[in-house]
């Protein structure tokens, strides 16, 4: 059972942040990844015990009033979201960022400074094009992204923990086959996380991490609920994050109440809320 812990007064420095998110991967156990999508909810969890972070993209697209993916949201703005969840808290944050915002491998690598610069200390690159018209970059594209990233990340002054994402199971294409193919790619080309959203069961991620030798990250969501911490750690996974669920739990709150105010007149809702008081102690130094 988790419960609220102080934050520390003193911010660690960036440098010490990726120290130590380094340290996660390496430490032979699975660890969860919460998804804030603002300081608050980054703050709650930091209060809750969780060692690490990461932004959700669909998560601040909810919270921006846009779709997830939406061109109008741009680079600029969710590297401003990323430093606001950064700075309010403690802890290792990794920045979900996409495609890198590029299709060109040398324009995708250029969005690592300004990740680093937002104060994050690891994040995603994916092989997604964020254009249904044009899908999941082919084989060769998307291992040539994967390594202009990883130069970049070697550019840095401190360690930078890059993870390689493989779209294919959540884009339609239920080949995983080419999926464990293209972890293996990414993982020669030098990425330091694996990821494959999508996986449902416990048999296909012992078969994608017996594929594989770098650390793992399993995506936890509506579709794949019934698996476990202890399943991630029984086969094998490093970590393990929660996407967009966290804001759409949220918003599953919201829109029932709203519902039952504009459809019903009632405002039961009001009687199972938490207080203001109650949120202090997540909220307060």
């Amino acid at each position: 059972m988790f419960s609220v812990q102080p934050l520390k007064r003193i911010m660690p420095s960036q440098s010490e942040k990726a120290v130590r998110f380094v340290a996660l991967h390496a430490q032979g156990d699975v660890f969860v990844m919460p998804n804030p999508w603002d300081a608050a909810s980054a703050r709650v969890l930091t209060h809750l015990g969780f060692e690490a972070l990461a932004t959700t993209s669909a998560g601040f697209a909810m919270h921006a009033g846009a779709a997830d993916g939406a061109r109008a949201l741009q680079r600029a703005a969710v590297l401003a979201n990323c430093r606001e969840i950064c700075e309010a808290t403690p802890l290792p944050v990794s920045g979900d960022l996409e495609n890198l915002y590029a299709d060109d491998p040398a324009e995708a690598a250029g969005t690592i400074a300004l990740a680093a610069e937002a104060g994050l200390v690891g994040c995603s690159i994916e092989d997604w094009s964020c254009d249904p018209a044009r899908g999941i970059y082919a084989f060769d594209h998307a291992v040539e992204r994967v390594h202009a990233a990883v130069e970049a990340v070697r550019a840095l002054p401190f360690p930078f923990v890059l993870t390689a994402r493989a779209e294919n199971l959540v884009r339609d294409v239920k080949d995983l086959d080419d999926t464990i193919r293209r972890l293996q790619a990414y993982e020669k080309a030098g990425a330091d996380v694996l990821y494959a959203p999508g996986i449902a069961d416990v048999a296909t991620l012992r078969a994608v991490l017996g594929a594989i030798s770098k650390p793992f990250n399993l995506l936890i969501g509506s579709g794949n609920a019934q698996l476990t911490v202890a399943d991630a750690r029984a086969a094998g996974a490093r970590r393990i994050s929660v996407g967009a669920s966290l804001a759409r739990a949220a918003a599953t709150g919201f829109l029932n109440a709203a519902r039952e105010i504009a459809e019903h007149g009632t405002f039961r809702y009001g009687g199972s809320l938490l207080g203001g008081k109650n949120m202090d102690p997540y909220l307060n130094d």
